[in-house]
């Protein structure tokens, strides 16, 4: 059986407030849908943070977010992902939060499903939560191929990590102080979700999984097509074998 989280019984509401906690938002030419995102993580949770992260936009994303007030970081040009949400952590890491919880600046990510993602860190369950579209509640659906992919890194993912996962792609996740420490130091690019799995479950640090339900998107347009889904295969299968013989680095302590 997957290895979800189970349901906490007190409310966790005392304990978060006592966190200092943040939302990482990367974005990539999201100007449509940033501010709104933004907008639905303060209703859910006025205490948190926000950074947002401009992966080198090409229009106005990072002006969208800083008129609703929130700190963004520009980088220069376009890293990916990974190099955004790397800099997210690194920027948590910097100011002292205790827990990140990573939001999709194209709106696909419900912010009111936070809660889902906190409470296994707040009740001592887990290092990482990742939001699961594939566990009972999930309701997923996409293209066939897609599905397939996501079907198959979950497979040779719980090999490699000795639990069983559902969702390797999933960028709806929550980190604590220790999960911030580690993707600070060490996050993988391009497409990461699948190789962060793995690297935190080699520095030993707990991940479980929650199911939460996906938004189709309103705006744009996924940069993954079908061509670029096969290469995306090909290369993460190749990134998790060679992963396979790397020497993973240790996360600098804390002072």
């Amino acid at each position: 059986m997957a290895e979800l989280a189970q349901p906490v019984v007190e409310s966790i509401e005392p304990e978060l407030a006592r966190r200092r906690r943040i939302a990482i938002v990367p974005a990539y030419n999201e100007e449509h849908t940033v501010a709104r995102v933004i907008e639905e993580i303060r209703a859910f949770d006025p205490g948190f943070a926000i950074v947002v992260i401009d992966d080198g936009s090409t229009d106005r994303t990072a002006v969208a977010a800083e008129r609703v007030g929130v700190q963004v970081l520009r980088l220069p040009f376009n890293l990916g992902i990974g190099g955004a949400v790397q800099t997210g952590y690194q920027y948590a890491l910097d100011n002292g939060f205790d827990l990140a919880v990573q939001v999709d600046g194209d709106g696909q990510h419900n912010p009111q499903e936070i809660a889902r993602l906190v409470d296994p860190i707040l009740a001592g369950q887990a290092d990482m939560v990742v939001g699961t579209r594939f566990a009972e509640g999930g309701g997923y659906r996409g293209t066939r191929l897609r599905r397939v992919g996501i079907h198959l890194f979950a497979g040779l993912v719980s090999l490699m990590v000795g639990q069983r996962v559902t969702d390797t792609t999933s960028g709806f996740r929550a980190v604590n102080r220790k999960g911030i420490r580690l993707f600070a130091a060490d996050y993988p690019h391009d497409y990461p979700e699948v190789e962060a799995t793995v690297l935190l479950a080699r520095h030993r640090l707990r991940m479980v999984e929650v199911p939460v339900v996906m938004r189709i998107r309103e705006t744009g347009s996924s940069s993954i097509t079908a061509l670029r889904s096969v290469y995306y295969m090909v290369k993460v299968l190749l990134a998790l074998f060679i992963g396979l013989f790397r020497r993973y680095s240790t996360p600098l302590e804390e002072p």
